[in-house]
């Protein structure tokens, strides 16, 4: 779609090279693996190239590493069921940190990048909504949306309760549905637009056909993107 309708030549390319992975046109070797063109993306033999690559000159860009003082949010938790309060004690709740759920200590400065984790205004607040810390009060996050429609909109994130679906136990954690996002999940980055996006696959993460899929959505989305990786496993 993005090749009929911006013209876009390296996306066409990009489109063959994906094509052929999905074909079997590309060589795999002993262990299973294979290797792209270069010209495929970015290859980077480091973490710390990735970042430097991600967040250009990193340690004069205050935007990425910030200062003053980082202000602590602590979650209140708590077990649904009374009958087994005794048996998760609220430090055990506390260690928790299920997926799709903010953590129990949330770290936060003025100008940190965060992630909403819940569904608040749509379309306005949803969950996967990049925002950029502007005031931290003690019962609200003053916040700047940094994508979508609603981008440079200045709104306010309460605190919520929030209810895991994937524990073998019902607890409740009652805290900012937001994360830090310095990175961000795969999942989370489909839909999203950026104007650079870095990969970091040290370890195996694609499962068979993965790799075709998700570069796909990532050519879709990404805007005069440069993607940079580490080690490509397939």
């Amino acid at each position: 779609m993005r090749v009929q309708l911006q013209n876009d030549r390296s996306a066409a390319a990009f489109s063959k090279q994906l094509l052929d992975i999905g074909e079997g046109k590309i060589p795999i070797d002993d262990t299973g693996l294979i290797t792209l063109q270069n010209n495929f993306c970015t290859l980077l033999q480091s973490k710390e190239e990735l970042i430097e690559s991600v967040f250009p000159n990193i340690v004069q860009h205050y935007q990425q590493k910030l200062p003053g003082e980082a202000t602590t949010y602590t979650s209140i938790d708590s077990v649904l069921n009374q009958d087994v309060v005794v048996n998760y004690p609220t430090e055990f709740l506390n260690s928790l940190d299920p997926s799709g759920l903010p953590p129990h200590r949330l770290v936060l400065k003025v100008g940190s990048p965060i992630i909403l984790l819940r569904n608040l205004k749509p379309p306005t607040l949803c969950n996967g909504t990049r925002l950029s810390v502007k005031t931290l009060f003690p019962n609200l996050i003053e916040a700047t949306i940094l994508n979508g429609k609603a981008a440079s909109e200045v709104v306010l994130l309460p605190r919520i309760p929030m209810i895991p679906t994937d524990m073998p136990f019902e607890f409740k954690r009652l805290q900012f549905p937001v994360r830090l996002a310095f990175a961000m999940t795969i999942n989370k980055s489909q839909g999203q637009t950026f104007r650079v996006c870095g990969v970091n696959l040290e370890e195996p993460c694609f499962s068979h056909g993965q790799l075709l899929e998700y570069n796909y959505v990532i050519m879709v989305h990404l805007k005069d993107a440069a993607i940079s990786i580490m080690k490509l496993h397939d």
